[in-house]
């Protein structure tokens, strides 16, 4: 019986870093990512491994499907769904490929409530991470927990506590964001949450 496989866990530390951020005028940009998504045929924070030849298939079909058609959306934190919900959408992902084990993959922030949010978390050098939402079933093998060949990859998120070992996003390669003034971060956050739920948090 296929399940709701999320994969979220704290810890085990990298970097995505920000490579380019493409100017949209009237003020508005959006930030692309680099980092690693995940990784085959190592345990993770959840005691899942994923084998390699199972990710690599959904991996195809997701670059030959929703990154082709630029319809590879996440969302800001993993909810308990089996769609990405439009409404939270924060990113896209427009690349992926392999380096040896480790999925990489290059994603944009988009000018959304929820991209806002973690563009200003990210600005703000706070490290997000990345992991996998997923159908699929499992098998106990001794202490780790194998992922079968029913699995099939909806999308990934961006989290706080990723489950792939080294799958945190940082600006420690961006000096040119780190230096900007966080009262305007603060500010950005501020009308972000006013004008989603119509209610400022300052007045």
């Amino acid at each position: 019986m296929k399940n709701l496989l999320i994969d979220h866990t704290p810890f085990q530390q990298a970097k995505l870093t920000i490579t380019e951020n493409k100017d949209l005028g009237g003020g508005k940009s959006l930030v692309t990512l680099v980092g690693k998504l995940q990784e085959a045929e190592q345990k993770n924070g959840n005691g899942r491994v994923y084998p390699r030849e199972i990710l690599e298939r959904e991996v195809k079909k997701y670059a030959d499907g929703p990154v082709k058609t630029r319809t590879a959306l996440g969302e800001l934190d993993h909810p308990e769904a089996t769609v990405v919900n439009l409404a939270n959408t924060s990113h896209v992902i427009t690349e992926v490929w392999w380096n040896g084990n480790d999925l990489m993959g290059k994603l944009q922030l988009l000018p959304t409530p929820a991209g806002n949010i973690a563009k200003a978390l990210v600005l703000s050098n706070i490290p997000l991470g990345i992991s996998s939402r997923g159908m699929g079933s499992v098998k106990q093998l001794g202490e780790t927990v194998e992922v079968q060949d029913d699995f099939e990859l909806l999308c990934w998120d961006l989290v706080s506590v990723p489950s792939t070992p080294n799958a945190y996003m940082s600006l420690a390669e961006s000096k040119q964001y780190i230096t900007k003034d966080y009262s305007k971060v603060n500010g950005l956050i501020t009308e972000i949450i006013c004008n989603a739920t119509g209610v400022c948090p300052l007045c």
